[in-house]
């Protein structure tokens, strides 16, 4: 694999996980002010964007799996630690949106 295509899937993973983790964080702050309807359309566009980040980063698994090379950079690690930090940022934001659910519930 040559460094300008790692160099590109890591800035392909990267603006998506990217874009993921601000509508996650636009999601809270939208429950925060108990509008749930936007905080769930966020949280689906999120998925959208997160899923086409984690398909990029699968197709060079895929890659590794099957034989060729895969070189190690700083950007590409960069981009796999965005992809997980939004993954655990969405897993939490998500069980917050609960709580602030229930918490509007008792109120």
């Amino acid at each position: 694999m040559n460094e300008g295509s790692l160099e590109m899937i890591s800035f392909q993973i990267i603006s998506n996980v990217g874009t993921a983790k601000s509508l996650v964080m636009e999601a809270l702050q939208a429950a925060k002010t108990g509008d749930f309807e936007q905080a769930e359309e966020n949280l689906t566009e999120a998925n959208q964007y997160f899923v086409e980040g984690h398909k990029v980063h699968a197709s060079l698994i895929q890659k590794e799996a099957a034989g060729e090379a895969v070189e190690f950079s700083m950007l590409f690690m960069h981009a796999e630690d965005q992809l997980m930090s939004t993954e655990t940022i969405a897993t939490l934001v998500r069980e917050m949106i609960e709580m602030y659910k229930k918490m509007e519930e008792t109120n």
